[in-house]
């Protein structure tokens, strides 16, 4: 039975009540910046238990409430949902419920903290009672609006516990905002019919779905490279890489699935992604270890590199069937790069000291081989990524 009065819309009672509330708990949706809240502490190193509670409960009350909006939006007043389980009083109820919860633990911060740890809490709360029916319209506000929440979960749960930011929390931030963007690209190319039909401008509608998962899977990209980049400057540990490393297998399994499929896979890539920086964080598994010094291979050096990136190349040709496509762009780029590294090299631009010393046409075979695979390697992926299968 369907009923318009009360709280919930199937049932009567205190249980169908709390059935109705209870609905809009989505553990999907809520544990990243659960998560991300706790990341924040982890990276924080001292955790102080109070303030650690506090902030969780009030990114919690902060969730409930962007889903509960977001329903009530979508079904009392645009007609989107074809089902909810509360009436419009219910929601009413339980927006006022979260939100005088999420008030209570962000007045309570910032007595226990101060008062930057209310004001840093408080985006959550205004992104998420926001994203329906503001936010939601426009492209950057439907891509970046629950992954901006992430990342001030992220630091709202390092200031509570640092009593300031600092550049690791800042780029973890983000990394979070850009990456979970690109998720959040790919998650609305699959409703992009429904959503042009009733004027939703996401960047799907926008740029239309194809060019969209390009631009989707460019930002993930840019996300997985700054962690490697950061890591060599030494903001990340060592090991953190390797979260990057596992999401991008993750995101190449997406990259050719249908959206909703894809959406799946790269959400759980999400969780991978960040269990594995908080390991990297907490554990700091690679502290002190060198990196692999190959030069043992001594004269041979500079030629087992070459060796392991042509392979790669090769599987790439392979897989996309584009021998032809790289003879040819090695065959029109060989001669200007050949004149270029024999330049550089004559004039003493650089110098190759772990090579074989087999010289050919004035410069070394490791050269000529260079100027092989990289083009080779370009093409491979090139094709890979563009090609019909």
């Amino acid at each position: 039975m369907v009923t318009e009065h009360g709280i919930a819309r199937h049932g009567a009672g205190p249980g169908a009540a709390l059935r109705a509330f209870t609905s809009q708990i989505h553990p999907v949706f809520m544990l990243p910046p659960l998560a991300a809240s706790a990341f924040g502490a982890v990276l924080a190193v001292r955790v102080d238990a109070l303030p650690f509670v506090l902030h969780l409960v009030a990114a919690f009350a902060a969730l409930y409430t962007a889903h509960v909006k977001d329903g009530y939006v979508d079904f009392h007043l645009r007609g989107e949902d074809e089902d909810h389980p509360m009436t419009a009083l219910g929601c009413r109820t339980a927006l006022v419920g979260a939100s005088a919860v999420f008030f209570a633990c962000a007045i309570a911060l910032g007595v226990v903290v101060g008062p930057v740890a209310t004001l840093v809490t408080l985006p959550g709360w205004i992104v998420g009672y926001l994203h329906a029916p503001q936010l939601d319209l426009h492209p950057v506000g439907a891509t970046a609006g629950y992954p901006s929440g992430v990342s001030f979960a992220l630091l709202g749960g390092y200031y509570v516990q640092a009593e300031a930011f600092s550049p690791v929390v800042l780029a973890f931030a983000a990394i979070f905002l850009v990456t979970l963007s690109g998720v959040k690209t790919v998650d609305d190319t699959k409703d992009h019919d429904y959503d042009r039909s009733i004027g939703k401008r996401t960047v799907a509608v926008v740029l239309g779905p194809g060019r969209a998962r390009s631009f989707a899977y460019a930002l993930m990209g840019v996300g997985m490279f700054a962690v490697l980049a950061l890591a060599i400057e030494g903001v990340f540990p060592p090991s953190a890489p390797a979260a990057a490393v596992a999401f991008g297998i993750v995101a190449a399994f997406a990259y050719r699935a249908p959206p909703r499929l894809a959406t799946m896979l790269l959400v759980r890539g999400a969780y991978v992604f960040l269990a594995l920086l908080v390991a990297a964080v907490w554990f700091r598994p690679l502290a002190g270890a060198p990196l692999p010094d190959i030069t043992v291979l001594g004269p041979y050096t500079y030629l087992a590199t070459e060796v392991m990136f042509g392979s790669v190349a090769a599987l790439l040709l392979w897989h996309a069937r584009a021998w032809w496509a790289a003879a040819r762009t090695v065959a029109v780029v060989y001669p200007v790069a050949y004149v270029w590294d024999w330049y550089t090299l004559e004039v003493g631009v650089f110098a190759i000291p772990m090579r074989t010393g087999i010289e050919l046409l004035g410069i070394p075979l490791e050269e000529h081989l260079f100027m092989l695979v990289v083009p080779a390697f370009v093409v491979g992926v090139h094709e890979t990524l563009n090609g019909d299968d």
